[in-house]
């Protein structure tokens, strides 16, 4: 081989978790919301991806009202590959039933078992009620998996009905929860959050555990709060703000 020769390294992996509440309550204006910010961020993502030399971005969707279902029950999915399909609402919310089967994916032996590796990765939770199951249980679970603990979480209360104390424990810190009364400023949330997680998520920190995956998790988790914080002050002021759709 010459030297001129150029050679590819493989990028490590980053999977976007979106773990959305589908129940009855989320019928209408509030799952509209929800699928027409997915299917408009995925080219911003493809982007994201596209422009990282080390991290190719996938989607993995889990989906929880009465139980839970894995959308890309084969696996995370490329995101220049990925199509949304618009949910459906209906039933209650099974909370701990989505910790479970996150718990279950979120090991090398289920959705990490990237040849080249992966970055932990970022988990976006949206939740509008109050969870009918033993999501403290789920929770619990959750906290003893390292690539949970290692990932950058975000969680989006929507409407007065979301128990934002739960929420917190989800994420670990009331900084990595938002809360919106509105369509405009919910789609403008997923989109935000999507991107700037996966931004944030993705980076190199230097710092890797046995298993390939980037444990610079305090450090990425801070910076994605800060720029939450930044994104609710401008949201704030911003024409179309939170009128109070519900």
């Amino acid at each position: 081989m010459a030297l001129t020769d150029k050679v590819e390294i493989p990028r490590r992996t980053m999977t976007l978790f979106f773990v959305i509440d589908a129940s009855g309550s989320m019928e209408g204006s509030k799952i509209g919301a929800v699928n027409a910010a997915i299917e408009e961020v995925i080219p911003a993502l493809k982007e994201v991806s596209d422009e990282n030399a080390d991290a190719q971005i996938k989607v993995a969707v889990l989906e929880f009202s009465s139980g839970a279902r894995w959308i890309t029950d084969g696996g995370p999915v490329e995101v220049d590959q990925f199509y949304w399909n618009y949910m459906d609402a209906g039933g209650v919310t099974d909370l701990g039933a989505a910790c479970k089967a996150l718990n279950e994916k979120l090991s090398t032996k289920g959705f990490m078992r990237e040849a080249t590796g992966s970055f932990a990765p970022a988990i976006f939770l949206m939740s509008d009620g109050e969870p009918t199951d033993d999501w403290q249980r789920g929770i619990d679970q959750l906290k003893e998996n390292n690539w949970f603990k290692a990932g950058v979480k975000v969680a989006v209360a929507i409407g007065d009905d979301a128990n934002k104390d739960v929420l917190k424990a989800f994420t670990g810190s009331m900084e990595a929860v938002l809360e919106t009364h509105s369509t405009a400023v919910l789609k403008k949330m997923i989109k935000f959050v999507s991107i700037r997680a996966s931004q944030v998520a993705s980076k190199s920190s230097g710092v890797s555990d046995s298993q390939g995956g980037d444990m610079g998790d305090e450090q990425k988790q801070a910076e994605l709060n800060t720029a939450l914080q930044e994104f609710t002050k401008e949201v704030a002021v911003a024409p179309d703000n939170d009128q109070g759709d519900w």
